[in-house]
């Protein structure tokens, strides 16, 4: 229903439901905006809302609007959430001015520009005249009060009425008390007079005034053409100096370049030489325990040999070759660590 009457309405911008499901504050503001201008063109709003406290004053001032000026109440926190419930918010202000529309006789589908400036004016029109009605209405009241406390007074002043009726009228009396209001009435237009003549010296004055700032404001223009157009004398050395920067600048660049990439190889060649360095001492770990765990299973073998009475010549030998080869092996180990 909210899009079919802002299409209906004439607002420019689609809109669909989808863009109320997460918090849009913005498209809030414009639409906000455009309904306040579409229901009274010659309104004021600030339409800031980058910060918090301007976003706060705007849903503040359209909401005091449509209070005091169609009677609208709007829920602010609603309104600063920017989601689905500022929605229905916005379809309070939107159905008033779409049930205005149609009272009117404006088609709903194929709303022209002229339309719906037309609509402006008559709206407009129309806020005016309930001006004048909610005044005279103010007055009645007022006038309807007044004119209670003075018949509650009725019965008190009758009397006096009716003497002074009755008392006989003394011309010299009524020709003072006329002399003493026409003077009154001289006074007030010798004032008004006075105050005419000062309206037209304050015009003269400021008509002078006027006319010699316009006077000022041409000399500073042309001496501001002036400056323009004249050329320094230090901008030719500025501008050596401004190339000059700019080469410095440049080979600045190329150097700092090659220096982060010369960093970046060293960095790389030491990373290699620190993964090198930890192989190799993982490949001599690996060989001493292997070395180790061989040299133990020798001994044990040999012991058991020599615990056995019948040991033949062949395999004393083998034991002989056996323990060179051990020899060998540590000869080997120790290079390799030494290395």
């Amino acid at each position: 229903d909210f899009t079919e009457m802002m299409r209906a309405l004439g607002y420019p911008r689609l809109i669909s439901m989808e863009n109320f499901h997460t918090p849009n504050f913005r498209l809030v503001s414009e639409v906000l905006l455009w309904l306040v201008k579409r229901y009274e063109p010659q309104t004021d709003i600030p339409p800031d809302v980058e910060t918090e406290q301007d976003r706060v004053f705007f849903i503040k001032a359209v909401a005091q609007f449509m209070a005091t000026k169609a009677h609208i109440k709007l829920n602010t926190k609603k309104l600063y959430q920017a989601d689905g419930y500022a929605v229905k918010e916005l379809l309070k202000v939107t159905s008033v001015l779409y049930s205005a529309m149609n009272t009117k006789g404006v088609e709903c589908t194929d709303v022209s520009e002229e339309d719906s400036s037309k609509f402006k004016f008559d709206l407009g029109s129309k806020i005016a005249d309930l001006k004048a009605a909610r005044q005279l209405a103010s007055e009645i009241t007022s006038k309807g009060a007044s004119l209670y406390d003075l018949l509650g007074k009725e019965v008190e002043l009758r009397e006096a009425r009716t003497e002074s009726i009755a008392r006989p009228l003394e011309i010299n009396e009524a020709e003072k008390m006329m002399k003493i209001a026409i003077n009154c009435v001289l006074e007030q237009v010798q004032k008004t007079k006075d105050m005419l003549n000062n309206v037209a010296l304050d015009e003269a004055n400021l008509e002078a005034k006027i006319e010699k700032r316009k006077l000022e404001l041409e000399r500073s223009q042309k001496r501001l053409q002036t400056l323009q157009s004249v050329r320094p004398a230090f901008m030719d050395e500025y501008e050596k100096i401004e190339e000059q920067l700019q080469k410095q600048y440049s080979s600045y660049l190329e150097k700092f370049r090659n220096l982060t990439y010369m960093e970046q190889l060293l960095d790389d060649h030491r990373r290699a030489e620190q993964e090198m360095f930890e192989e190799a001492a993982n490949m001599l770990r690996l060989m001493q325990n292997r070395l180790k765990e061989e040299e133990q299973h020798l001994l044990k073998s040999g012991n058991n040999d020599d615990s056995d009475v019948e040991i033949q010549e062949d395999e004393s030998s083998d034991s002989e070759v056996e323990d060179g080869q051990i020899m060998k092996q540590r000869t080997a180990t120790e290079t390799l660590v030494q290395g």
